[in-house]
């Protein structure tokens, strides 16, 4: 498997099936891609049921595009990348960007390019998990909706993050 296909099995057997929590504020979700995002990618307002009917084969295609290229993944170590692209689905890619740039100290803009990508090349990978763990986590525990799912976010970052670890290399 690519490093690709490894992350995104991880996020789609985390995000699960089909939810429309009223307390979500990303409304209609399938396999971790909301409404708006959907939207985005077709071009075209969708709907709770297009939601509904995601196939996987959209959902990866969607992913790559719009998640992992977008934060230039395949320029990151394999644990790294897998943490900066299960994080950007939750907290959009921009915010796993600018978490990144901020643990490898570059300048933050939130793009993933060259310098970012060498820095945490450069990086002790272990280390780099641990403290975009940390920022997560702490990005987590300051949004408004944490006391709803707070708990389940965290879970996940620590599944994450030991993926992460297993996957690093030395």
């Amino acid at each position: 498997m690519t490093p690709f296909d490894t992350a995104v099995a991880f996020t789609l057997r985390e995000e699960g099936g089909f939810t429309d929590d009223p307390r979500d504020p990303g409304g209609a979700t399938n396999l971790g891609i909301t409404l708006a995002t959907l939207t985005h990618w077709r071009g075209r307002p969708a709907t709770a049921d297009d939601v509904r009917q995601l196939t996987v084969v959209e959902a990866d295609a969607i992913y790559q595009a719009l998640y992992w290229h977008a934060m230039r993944c395949d320029l990151l170590p394999f644990g790294i990348a897998l943490m900066v692209f299960d994080f950007g689905v939750n907290a959009g890619p921009g915010t796993s960007a600018r978490e990144l740039q901020a643990s490898v100290g570059v300048t933050v803009d939130g793009v993933v390019g060259p310098v970012t990508a060498l820095a945490a090349r450069g990086a002790d990978q272990a280390a780099l998990i641990g403290t975009l763990h940390d920022a997560h986590a702490a990005h987590y525990r300051s949004l408004p909706d944490a006391a709803d799912f707070g708990r389940g976010w965290l879970a996940r970052l620590t599944r994450c993050t030991a993926r992460a670890i297993d996957l690093a290399t030395p």
